[in-house]
């Protein structure tokens, strides 16, 4: 029995060694072909095989990444696997403590091109297209899954859906490509009207405003907090809301690289290299505390198609933000590795800033794909570029990466004091940590860090913190109105709306006063706002003093402000005189709102598919069995559509052939062409519309022409009645004969 025992204690202890000591196969992944700016480290964190085509990440309170990956997106040079359920979403481990991925699990399989995802309320919120979900995590696998939108990527492009799932600190969690946000209250999921804002891609700076772009803008950004001069359904506002913040939209990459439409004039400079950005994407605004502090609040946008990351440096000394490039001549990080494919930037747990690259030898969808790209990427044998990807961390190479905390066994005091931390990331999980425990008895501690006013930026944590868990009283917030930066007091103007404050008219006129004698532009920009919801329960006393600031500042954004939260009274202040520029709003307001014409946030549902988009389906359950997936045509069957003049010439001729069809011999760049079926016409088709047609020749002049728009869908519907001799099938010899 005890020799039983012993032999059974010894293979214990033999497994259990062997447990605690497993393989690490750590793949070895040169950077010789990279360059980064001096004092800065790039360090490969995972890799293939552990991952495949990631595009959007996020860390989980032990560190460990979480990653979606979209394996699907252009497999091959005509995006055919684009349909399949191979997206996943894994979750990085480095278990042997070195910093480098070593194991990966998969959370989530069988997805269809999954393009985001954030670790929120104790679970995992997640899209793939069209829908939003939010699924609870159990031990690292999911749980109890809940639709939070079936309408979240509804249509549009993968290149143009919505993405992104950033929660700022407000407590809302924002998207680009998109206008609407999301936020979870007592177990129910709430989703609202924003401003519309990028492509791919969003981030936030310390004070909460939103940061985006698109393809040929590096950045672009929001003035003013989200949601501010929105309010005014019946007012749009133009002045401070999705700006361009670039003077100017240059690149310098380090090599002659692929681009979709470099035969087009300025696209390229005389050594071929592309001049100006066009794919633009993943914009992050720096919050680590681990860079140099000259540093901090830097933006760094990707430039996937040129495999570089560009820096810019942020201005935020006026009301209206803007950005500069950081050198005129070179770039933050650069490579001659031309599957480097920087899609997204990420701050780190460590203080760092996490890369996220997809390593995909394509990055341009078919749907928009020139038959100029096509030829360059098929030539350099980049179409066979897959299965691979990457996430990269840079840090300060004269500075340690910060240690995470141990937020799971952190105290909610220990939490409390974390929303002072330097890294941006770990005051926001903190924040959403203390919401989630949803305690009372640290309320009053939380009240003492929003009244710490030597960092503001803590105050502005706390305040929020205290919003979520529903404990903002009107006593703290009026107390820091008097007392706090400028910053603060914008937040705590804001946050009265969340009150119930119909009593508090003596007050609030007596704080308004007082601030607006302070003559600060950010307190006044954000006053003005507030004094227009005031207004709406108590005009009399707050219509003057939003008249008072009105004409105190020249600049649009002002009087925006007060059109915004003014809700049905524009009559009120149009009768007080205000400057021509108000007046003009304050008219327009008025018109819109007895035409009952809204602001297109609060009308738009989801986001439309574009017409290349559509195009391309048309052609693939159309065309492409004859004419071939890439438009090379097949033999004896259907001629080859790319560069054919049938295509770059005359758009009444291309229709009349999608139309009422083709028959007989046909000449194609020169070459001769006899067949013996007839190319049936789509006319009498009666699920082609006049519009579809149109879309199918926009995607047909773009992906095997020089063009994308040509003709509309009056034009086709005019076209139907246009037959041929024989009233069916054209022939080249009519088709010769129309010019235009």
């Amino acid at each position: 029995m005890n020799k039983c025992i012993f032999s059974l204690l010894s293979l214990l202890l033999v497994f259990s060694c062997a447990t605690e000591n497993p393989e690490y196969e750590e793949p070895e992944i040169s950077l010789e072909a990279y360059q980064i700016e001096e004092g800065f480290e790039l360090q490969v964190v995972a890799s293939e095989p552990f991952l495949e085509a990631p595009v959007a990440i996020d860390f989980d309170t032990q560190g460990r990444i979480w990653v979606a990956e979209m394996r699907g997106y252009m497999t091959n040079i005509n995006g055919d696997d684009e349909d399949k359920p191979s997206g996943t979403i894994s979750i990085m481990e480095d278990l042997d403590g070195d910093g480098v991925t070593d194991h990966s699990k998969i959370f989530l399989d069988g997805l269809v091109l999954p393009r985001a995802l954030a670790l929120v309320y104790d679970g995992l919120l997640y899209a793939e297209p069209p829908k939003l979900w939010f699924v609870e995590i159990e031990n690292d696998k999911p749980g109890k899954k809940v639709l939070v939108d079936s309408l979240y990527a509804d249509d549009g492009n993968v290149e143009h859906q919505p993405n992104g799932l950033m929660m700022n600190i407000d407590n809302w969690i924002y998207n680009a490509k998109s206008n609407f946000r999301y936020q979870r209250k007592n177990g129910a999921w709430i989703k609202e009207p924003t401003s519309y804002r990028g492509q791919w891609g969003i981030t936030k700076d310390n004070f909460g405003r939103l940061y985006h772009n698109n393809n040929s803008t590096l950045l672009q950004g929001d003035y003013v907090l989200p949601n501010t001069l929105i309010n005014n359904e019946y007012y749009s506002p133009r002045n401070a809301i999705g700006k361009v913040l670039t003077s100017n939209q240059r690149v310098y990459p380090l090599h002659v690289t692929s681009v979709n439409r470099g035969y087009e004039k300025g696209v390229l400079d005389q050594d071929s290299m592309l001049v100006n950005v066009t794919s633009a994407c993943g914009p992050l605004v720096y919050r680590g505390g681990q860079f140099p502090n000259d540093y901090d609040e830097n933006a760094f946008i990707c430039a996937p198609e040129v495999n570089l990351i560009k820096r810019h440096i942020l201005n935020f000394e006026s009301i209206k933000t803007t950005g500069e490039a950081a050198w005129e001549d070179k770039e933050f990080l650069a490579s001659t590795d031309e599957s480097f494919r920087p899609v997204n930037l990420f701050n780190g747990p460590d203080g760092a800033m996490y890369v996220v690259d997809m390593h995909r030898g394509i990055i341009q969808h078919g749907a928009y794909m020139s038959p100029y790209l096509r030829k360059h990427l098929e030539e350099k044998g980049l179409d066979k570029v897959i299965g691979m990807g990457r996430i990269l961390r840079v840090k300060n190479k004269n500075s340690p990466l910060l240690e995470l905390p141990e937020l799971d066994k952190a105290s909610n005091k220990d939490l409390i004091n974390l929303l002072s931390h330097q890294n941006g990331w770990v005051r926001d999980k903190a924040q959403h940590l203390l919401i989630l425990r949803g305690t009372d008895k640290d309320v009053s501690v939380l009240e003492k860090k929003a009244k710490g006013s030597q960092n503001p930026i803590a105050q502005i944590h706390a305040l929020h913190t205290l919003n979520g868990l529903g404990k903002l009283t009107f006593d703290l917030l009026l107390n820091l109105a008097k007392t706090s930066a400028p910053q603060v007091v914008a937040h705590a103007l804001m946050l009265f709306d969340e009150l119930e404050i119909e009593h508090q008219t003596q007050s609030l006129k007596a704080l308004s006063e007082s601030l607006i004698a302070q003559n600060d532009p950010t307190i006044d920009l954000y006053l003005t706002i507030a004094l227009g919801q005031w207004s709406q329960m108590d005009g009399d006393t707050f219509l003057p003093l939003l008249y008072q600031l009105t004409e105190r500042h020249e600049e649009a954004i002002y009087q925006e402000a007060a059109v915004s939260g003014l809700g049905d009274n524009e009559a009120a202040l149009l009768k007080l005189s205000p400057k021509a520029e108000l007046v003009a709003m304050l008219e327009t307001a008025t018109e819109n709102r007895a035409k009952n014409s809204k602001n297109g946030i609060y009308e738009r549902l989801s986001l439309p598919e574009d017409d290349r988009t559509r195009g391309l389906r048309f052609y693939k359950n159309i065309c492409s069995a004859c004419h071939g997936p890439g438009g090379d045509g097949i033999e004896g069957l259907a001629p080859p559509l790319r560069n054919s003049e049938y295509i770059t010439g005359s758009p009444k001729r291309l229709a009349l052939i999608l139309l009422h069809g083709l028959k007989g011999p046909i000449n194609v760049n020169g070459i001769h062409y006899e067949f013996n079926s007839e190319m049936p016409g789509i006319a009498n088709n009666p699920t082609m519309t006049d519009q579809d047609i149109t879309d199918l020749m926009t995607y047909l002049s773009n992906a095997f022409g020089n063009s994308s728009r040509g003709i509309n869908a009056a034009t086709v519907k005019e076209l139907r009645a246009v037959k041929s001799k024989t009233g069916g099938a054209y022939t080249e010899e009519e088709l010769l004969k129309i010019k235009n």
